[in-house]
């Protein structure tokens, strides 16, 4: 797997685990940012208010670089590390999993909360379809129509995927440039010299499955 590529869900998944009177319903999603964490946390804890605890860890960025685990009142280390521990040795990223517990008036001690939390997120995980995404940023190209053959020539050497496009009086295109390309492109762009400007894109970045 190149840098700009990274491993996540394709979409939401759920998972259960129970012991000794204690349930644990695991549920896992695909995330871009810790906004979203917030969101996905405050809805269950609304939807699962009568829950004990509801532990959660997440990883954000190529390489996991962003991340959290919360035990929510559980003993240190016993909920959200063993959460945190299911997404790094799958090696995913862009991914949150939240264990909700209903007890169920049997204390598991330590090993048995490791083991619970650990367990209800594998099955969450488990339910989930894994995908390869790669980290692209946004760039707008614009050029005359003069410069049309140039400018698709040039996408299709450096292998560029064209997200959107606009002709008016000019033209105007929106690519996906890989991470890793991106200083690259826009300051050796061998278009420059052919009245085209590019510009970077800095509202948001696209993944591309």
């Amino acid at each position: 797997m190149n840098t700009d590529n990274y491993k996540t869900i394709a979409a939401p998944a759920t998972g259960l685990f129970k012991d000794k009177g204690s349930k644990f319903l695991a549920f896992a999603w695909p995330v871009d940012n810790p906004e979203q964490v917030k969101a996905h946390v405050q809805r269950l804890k609304k939807d699962h208010f009568d829950a004990r605890h509801h532990c959660f860890a997440y990883r954000i960025g190529t390489n996991g670089e962003q991340w959290r685990a919360s035990d929510d009142g559980e003993p240190a280390s016993t909920g959200g590390k063993p959460i945190l521990g299911q997404l790094l040795s799958r090696e995913l990223t862009h991914t949150m999993v939240v264990v909700v517990r209903y007890f169920g008036g049997i204390l598991l001690g330590v090993p048995g909360l490791i083991n619970a939390y650990r367990s209800a997120a594998a099955d969450a995980l488990d339910h989930a379809r894994i995908i390869e995404k790669t980290t692209t940023i946004p760039v707008s190209i614009t050029f005359p129509y003069t410069a049309m053959n140039a400018v698709m020539k040039w996408l299709k050497d450096e292998h560029l995927e064209i997200c959107a496009q606009q002709f008016d009086t000019e033209c105007r295109l929106e690519i996906a440039v890989p991470l890793s390309k991106h200083k690259k492109i826009m300051t050796n762009c061998q278009l420059q010299t052919t009245n085209c400007q590019l510009q970077t894109i800095t509202h948001n970045q696209c993944q591309r499955v």
